[in-house]
């Protein structure tokens, strides 16, 4: 089927001549967000929990994670490749040299050929973007930035304990530098309406972005979200699948068509999720968007109105 969006299996293939997995690490982290830094508890939403594999513990060293998630996905493919995906807190809140050795650890595994990075865009000193510029000439970098929201008054709602200015300058830092930058947005925080939802789309396709990953709002067990909504659910709007389907596809529409689309949705562990619970896996959700995108006869930018300023990812002269 001839899909209407940039796909990112489709995005790694032409970059490689060979199947490539991601493999979850969780390095030990913590997040500024948590430890006082910049605040307590942590974003209202997350619960870390939710994108933990099996393999994905911190009792275990990044070695023994990449070995285990190596011997989880070879037998599907005897030449795949692996993208060391840092993925559980903030990846980047460290010092430098200790950063490096948890990095260059997970480099040195001859079959793992980048690394994908997952932070906070107030996490990202230019000394790391500098040593991680220079290993993307080498290897495959991606830095996942979670920027959730555009408007600053949800990131305040949700303790994000950043702006959005802040993510701009990192975005613009990290793609400057020749690295593949990527964000993460929610679509359905609480107090958002459609119309700012989409805005979203509009704002961020000024950016120098490579892609993007969207994600359905979540009430996770053990937030602090998922007790303002059993306090006060009035304030909530949980989109059922069909409706966020639209909702998706109308961002999709409105979005820069020069960005690659991650992914549509997320799923948490089902002992963890209070609702929305879809029952739908991953790919059955992405058939159904597939085949709503034919239904309506769209496609990624049809409605993208190129911004009249648009950011450059060239270094500055």
């Amino acid at each position: 089927m001839n899909k209407s969006y940039n796909d990112f299996g489709d995005f790694l293939s032409k970059l490689f001549p060979y199947k490539v997995q991601k493999i979850s690490i969780n390095a030990g982290f913590t997040c500024p967000n948590r430890d006082g830094e910049k605040g307590w508890g942590g974003c209202t939403y997350c619960n870390n929990q939710t994108f933990s594999p099996e393999y994905c513990h911190t009792e275990k060293s990044i070695s023994e994670q990449i070995k285990e998630g190596i011997r989880f996905f070879a037998h599907k493919y005897p030449d795949m490749k692996y993208l060391a995906y840092f993925q559980a807190y903030t990846n980047t809140y460290d010092e430098l040299e200790s950063l490096k050795k948890k990095y260059e650890e997970a480099l040195a595994f001859s079959d793992v050929v980048g690394l994908i990075i997952g932070t906070r865009p107030d996490c990202m000193p230019d000394n790391l973007l500098n040593y991680l510029s220079g290993i993307s000439k080498e290897k495959f970098v991606m830095v996942e930035y979670g920027v959730e929201s555009t408007l600053d008054k949800t990131l305040s709602r949700i303790n994000r304990g950043h702006t959005y200015a802040t993510s701009e300058d990192a975005i613009i830092r990290t793609a400057r530098r020749g690295i593949y930058t990527g964000v993460h947005l929610i679509l359905g925080l609480p107090g958002e309406t459609r119309d700012q939802i989409l805005h979203h789309a509009d704002v961020i396709s000024a950016l120098p972005l490579t892609t993007v990953k969207l994600h359905q709002l979540q009430l996770i067990r053990h937030t602090r979200m998922a007790k303002e909504y059993n306090d006060n659910p009035e304030r909530f709007r949980l989109y059922d699948v069909d409706e966020y389907i639209e909702l998706a596809i109308d961002f999709m529409e409105r979005l820069n068509p020069s960005f690659i689309i991650e992914r549509f949705v997320s799923q948490s562990p089902k002992e963890l999720l209070i609702a929305p619970d879809w029952g739908l896996k991953n790919h059955v959700f992405t058939a159904k968007i597939r085949k709503r995108i034919s239904d309506r006869k769209t496609w990624q930018g049809r409605l993208f109105n190129p911004p009249s300023h648009p950011v450059s990812a060239l270094p500055d002269r």
